[in-house]
């Protein structure tokens, strides 16, 4: 047994993570304890919220007669009941797997065994998953297959929702107003700006909604533990180790919530690099853009582009982690680490859906509050001085222009994408809304249209949703290359839109931007609250040059090999 490899939380450090869904529960009956102020003998806080999560019954007494006790014992409950929905099974089962998974990890880092002839089915699925070799090409291929079925199955109900959003939400809204007599500009902001804007983004809620049910069902399996301990060799190379891939595998989802889940990690510097690095993961609020130009201009090959913008980043991030290792953080040691693995599980319906809806609900509640209000903005500005007939000569047009000058070595010099790249900063779907506005929301039908019956539109909306499960079922078989192919999808006016707009490497180049560039107020903020705002001002300006610098190489690159 050697002990080079060994390491001790500092004081106060957790030994066991229990995984995010358990130690978000935690960490609410630990303030809950600290805010009331609630002393049971002397435990410590997190000791005592553990075991009232494992339901231990002398705990639940002692705290029953302290003070402040009902309270604790009645978030516990409702934080059991929360957990129990999504397991489907007993917390303190849960709990004890993941200190078993612990101590499997432990086991493994610092005890040599002879080889043995006998292995349950997870130590076979071990060694194929983990294998040094085929561990990596087997997860790139997990995360190819999970956005080629996102974005098949998904594609008929995106479809449905424009042809709701555009149609009959539309007619509505505009009887509506008219019925009360509004003025015009209310009626143009109302269907120029907040539906052409908002729901530009929200026509993607669908394919949102099977990322993070296909995401969830990877992590309640226990594969993404798997994940992060194939990457801990790679991880060693930046000077992390394995468990800093679990802030980054959540960045996939949202990056605020990754720079807080480096909490974890035992030494500033590797919580600090972590979260410089996981502004690199494309989190789900760029997924929009990607899918947009996507179909827009590489109908074909959706799910290669979309998976090659994921590992773009996962590169840079390697390379940005091994330039900082070199420099900023030179000479700083790094910190040994025990890889927890814990046992595979059948996940539940409930479970699965639970955790599809809370990653989704914050997804429609951007855009219910920012999204909103930046397509209010967005739409005065494209209309300011009040009036004007050319949106380029509208404040909003003068500020592209002046921006756009910056970007054209890398092909998308215009001020309605300058434009777009700027309100993004407020979150990446508004990118998407504010190019709706702009290329969508301002089109003048030609003539008075004459609108269905409200009852006829009702109609098409539930033949239209029947539709959508149709094609979408019908799409599963040619998951299987050469098995059955389906008719294209129904282009959007966006993107017919941008078509004549954009080239194929502008197209390309406008995506690596996006990726790369400064991300949204939001993870500033939380660099920002962890780190020092110097960090996250280093990090905005780095950021944004690492974008510039690769859109500039993918245009010029590919103009000088004759690509696109």
């Amino acid at each position: 047994m050697t002990t080079h490899d060994m390491t001790y939380p500092r004081k106060g450090q957790p030994l066991v993570d229990y995984g995010r869904e358990i130690e978000t529960e935690i960490a609410k009956l630990y303030d809950l304890i600290e805010a009331e102020d609630i002393r049971v003998d002397h435990y410590p806080h997190r000791w005592l919220a553990i075991k009232l999560l494992e339901e231990d019954a002398d705990v639940r007494e002692r705290v029953a007669s302290a003070r402040g006790g009902a309270e604790l014992l009645q978030a516990a409950e409702k934080s059991v009941n929360h957990l129990r929905n999504i397991y489907g099974d007993d917390v303190d089962i849960i709990i004890t797997d993941r200190r078993y998974g612990f101590i499997t990890g432990l086991v493994k880092e610092v005890v040599e065994r002879p080889p043995v002839t006998r292995r349950i089915l997870s130590d076979r699925i071990d060694t194929i998953v983990t294998h040094r070799l085929l561990g990596i090409p087997i997860f790139v291929a997990m995360m190819w297959l999970l956005f080629k079925v996102t974005t098949d199955i998904a594609a008929p109900y995106m479809d449905w929702l424009d042809e709701v959003i555009t149609g009959p939400f539309s007619h509505w809204a505009e009887r509506f107003l008219n019925l009360i007599n509004s003025p015009d500009w209310l009626v143009a902001l109302a269907l120029d700006g907040i539906i052409a804007g908002v729901g530009g983004v929200m026509v993607f809620i669908p394919l949102l909604l099977f990322l993070y049910f296909f995401i969830a069902l990877l992590e309640d399996t226990g594969y993404l533990a798997r994940a992060a301990f194939v990457m801990d060799r790679l991880m060693h190379r930046l000077g992390l180790h394995g468990k800093s891939f679990i802030p980054m595998l959540i960045g996939f989802g949202c990056t605020v919530p990754a720079i807080y889940a480096t909490r974890t990690l035992e030494s500033r510097r590797d919580r600090l690099l972590t979260a410089l690095l996981c502004p690199f993961m494309s989190c789900g609020a760029r997924l929009p853009v990607y899918v947009l130009f996507a179909a827009a201009l590489f109908a074909s090959h959706q799910d290669i582009v979309l998976i090659s913008m994921y590992l773009l980043g996962v590169a840079l991030a390697i390379l940005t982690g091994i330039v900082f290792r070199y420099t900023i953080f030179r000479g700083k040691p790094t910190s040994p680490f025990v890889m927890e693995l814990p046992p595979y599980r059948l996940p539940t319906i409930r479970g699965l859906a639970t955790h599809m809806w809370e990653r989704s609900s914050a997804f429609i509640r951007k855009a219910g509050v920012y999204i909103f209000a930046a397509a209010v903005v967005v739409w005065f500005l494209l209309n300011m001085p009040w009036g004007v007939d050319d949106q380029r000569d509208s404040w909003f047009g003068h500020t592209g222009a002046t921006i756009s000058h910056v970007f054209e070595p890398t092909g998308f010099g215009d001020w309605e994408s300058s434009g777009a790249l700027v309100t993004g900063l407020v979150a990446k779907e508004v990118v998407v809304s504010t190019m709706s506005e702009i290329y969508v929301g301002g089109v003048e039908e030609e003539g008075e249209e004459e609108f269905p019956s409200t009852p006829e539109e009702i109609g098409d909306i539930f033949e239209g949703g029947a539709r959508a499960v149709r094609d979408s079922v019908k799409r599963v078989p040619a998951l299987v290359p050469g098995v059955f192919q389906t008719a294209p999808d129904e282009e959007t006016d966006l993107q017919a839109a941008l078509k004549p707009v954009f080239s194929e490497r502008a197209a390309v180049a406008f995506l690596v931007f996006v990726l790369l560039y400064v991300p949204c107020v939001a993870t500033l903020a939380a660099l920002g609250q962890e780190f020092g705002w110097s960090w996250a001002g280093f990090a905005a300006a780095y950021y944004t040059a690492v974008a510039w610098v690769a859109a500039f190489v993918v245009y010029q690159g590919a103009g000088l090999l004759g690509l696109g």
